[in-house]
């Protein structure tokens, strides 16, 4: 989708389209990370910023980045009337550089790319994390086309377990591309994010470390 279309979902009111509440996983997964404040976290596809501005509360040094400057500009809105500071950046992530052992975690929440873009990107993780650095996935899976309650209408742009182990797992003859992968597991739960995800939903949630050695 180009930004354009992200453009004018973000401004088409002065609501928050996916809500202001940050994702359950995020939410749920982030405590038993052991990250410190002052922990650099880069968010991919943050749009309105309702995930880094909840990372930011929690004194994470946090940079958002997106495609859309209308979403960015409700994120910074979102970050001031929670009485923190994040660093947005508007960019395509077919472009992006992600930079080397840059980031203690990566966060990608509903980041659903064009398959060339994915591949760069998930990719690009590895290397752009500290040693010992995180990357936190959660997306939906080809499944949810049967539920129809949020995401793109295209399967080739979803997720699954398997893409994730070939990406990050022993399946990957790159060692340097491997984490340490501490959940990987598709599932179906009830997903409440503002009007556009709204519902059951099918979705794979991913937690890998960078270990010292990668």
């Amino acid at each position: 989708m180009s930004h354009k279309m992200w453009d004018e979902r973000y401004g088409a009111s002065g609501e928050f389209v996916y809500g202001t509440e940050p994702n359950d996983f995020l939410k749920d997964t982030w405590p038993t990370l052991g990250l410190a404040a002052g922990s650099k976290c880069l968010l991919l596809a943050d749009g309105e910023g309702r995930n880094g501005v909840y990372l930011a509360q929690l004194g994470m040094s946090v940079t958002g980045v997106d495609i859309s400057k209308v979403g960015l500009d409700k994120a910074q809105q979102l970050a001031s009337e929670r009485n923190v500071s994040i660093e947005t950046q508007v960019a395509d992530l077919a472009t992006y550089d992600l930079g080397m052992e840059q980031w203690d975690a990566i966060v990608s929440i509903s980041n659903h790319l064009p398959p060339p873009i994915r591949e760069r990107v998930l990719g690009a993780i590895p290397s752009a994390l500290k040693p010992g650095g995180y990357f936190v996935l959660e997306g939906y899976t080809p499944e949810q086309l049967e539920y129809k309650t949020g995401g793109p209408p295209d399967a080739a742009m979803m997720y699954s377990r398997e893409m994730l182990d070939e990406a990050f797992g022993s399946k990957n003859d790159d060692s340097t591309k491997r984490l340490e992968i501490i959940r990987n597991e598709e599932l179906v739960r009830t997903v409440v994010e503002g009007q556009y995800h709204t519902g059951k939903g099918a979705v794979v949630q991913f937690i890998g470390k960078k270990t010292m050695q990668s």
